[in-house]
């Protein structure tokens, strides 16, 4: 298992805290172990809840053009037809996806294609379960599109995660799974397909990133945008 570039801050901070911390219990209490003891139980489960978050695992991902990959791991919290407002303008199929605090936060792009649209919008840090989270929370939109059909993947910020990565930009060309960014700390994970498309997936269903197929053989009849 490696750790994602990400977190090389966070665990170096933790890392200091914990030997700060144990100094200074030293220090102060000498040879009366149960302060440190106490001190450990406090501050180690932060330390390895620290390095699990920014874990970055090894796995056999799902390669095809027939198939749209989750772009992250998660909980599928949403799964409905309905009117996207800032790219497409019509009525598509989102699918949802919650990241737990305990989940990797990794993103990875569903389908191979070029980044068509890319933006930023700041905003509230909603819980991200909440339904209006997906248009008022700080969020990045990115439209990934091919010669069959364009999707939608919206990145959104949760009441935890307060940093948003995203690594790629407008024209870019992504490979099925690349990825293209990070949320720290709880977030969601939007994903609007064509209207009409079957999902694979249902609510409840647990995801992995770069593993699960969210849809197969989707055609897009709407004119595509540019």
């Amino acid at each position: 298992m490696k750790i994602h570039r990400e977190g090389y801050k966070y665990i170096t901070y933790a890392t200091l805290i914990l030997i700060m911390v144990n100094a200074v219990c030293i220090y102060f209490f000498g040879d009366m172990f149960w302060p440190v003891i106490l001190a450990n139980v406090v501050v180690l489960p932060l330390w390895f809840w620290i390095i699990w978050f920014f874990r970055l695992p090894e796995r056999v991902h799902t390669m095809s053009k027939r198939h749209v990959v989750a772009p992250a791991d998660g909980k599928v919290v949403v799964i409905e037809e309905t009117v996207e407002t800032e790219y497409f303008k019509d009525k598509r199929l989102q699918i949802s996806i919650f990241m737990s605090p305990l989940n990797v936060h990794v993103n990875r792009s569903p389908i191979p294609g070029e980044v068509k649209f890319l933006r930023y919008h700041p905003g509230k840090y909603l819980v991200a379960w909440h339904p209006k989270s997906s248009t008022e929370n700080e969020r990045t939109t990115i439209v990934i599109g091919n010669e069959r059909y364009d999707i939608l993947v919206r990145q959104i910020a949760g009441a935890l995660a307060r940093r948003i990565c995203c690594y790629t930009f407008y024209g870019d060309k992504l490979t099925q799974n690349q990825e293209f960014g990070f949320i720290r700390f709880g977030s969601r994970v939007d994903v609007f397909l064509p209207a009409g498309t079957v999902p694979t997936v249902k609510i409840g269903d647990i995801v992995q990133g770069g593993v699960s197929i969210l849809a197969s053989d989707v055609e897009d009849h709407h004119p595509k945008l540019s």
